[in-house]
């Protein structure tokens, strides 16, 4: 396992697989006001990069990253990533698969759907989820927060794999897939304040 942190933006001799796993920490729920502070991206192998964000620093290579159409995105709960990394570095994150999405689409009977459930339930893994309200705007993260943020995108690539395997068993890939398609879509409705009420709401 390698984990790197870097402060503004990612290296220009990084070689990323098909798949990466994308994970962001910030200083609060609200997409619009709250900071985005942290990027991590994971590999599948154990090897994740973690990108600081700092407003007065441009991160082209992380947008160039997130932006690939030829690089598949895993988030779990990617609404929130995709519309808070939208309304702090203006692009839109595609294409994306969510791990959140695909377990309730195939897993309805159960009670919890967050990484954590997930990563205990289908990997047998306990993830410490102790550093999750940490102070990440810090110049110098701890290696208890890096442990923790690498943590986070450590397990994805291999959650989709089972989750796929479930999607493809209950006929629901299309499904899933049209959700994940939507998604850069709810993000900008979540932005423009269409969240509460639902857009798609009775009221």
């Amino acid at each position: 396992m390698q984990f790197s942190v870097f402060v503004g933006d990612l290296p220009d001799n990084i070689k990323f697989p098909k798949a990466v796993a994308i994970d962001s920490e910030t200083t609060g729920l609200d997409i619009i006001n709250d900071k985005l502070c942290l990027v991590q991206i994971g590999d599948g192998k154990g090897n994740a990069w973690l990108v600081q964000i700092r407003k007065n620093i441009p991160c082209p290579n992380l947008k160039k990253l997130l932006t690939n159409p030829k690089i598949l995105k895993i988030f779990h709960f990617a609404r929130f990533d995709v519309a808070k990394i939208k309304a702090a570095l203006g692009i839109v994150v595609n294409p994306v698969y969510c791990t959140k999405i695909a377990s309730k689409l195939t897993r309805p009977e159960a009670e919890k759907h967050s990484l954590k459930n997930l990563c205990a339930d289908m990997l047998g893994i306990q993830l410490d989820k102790e550093q999750q309200c940490s102070d990440w705007t810090k110049e110098e993260l701890s290696p208890e927060q890096i442990q923790y943020a690498a943590g986070d995108v450590m397990y994805l690539h291999a959650l989709k794999a089972k989750l796929d395997k479930l999607l493809k068993e209950q006929n629901k890939e299309e499904l899933a897939a049209s959700c994940f398609a939507f998604l850069p879509t709810r993000a900008e409705l979540d932005l423009m304040g269409l969240d509460n009420p639902d857009l798609f709401s009775h009221h």
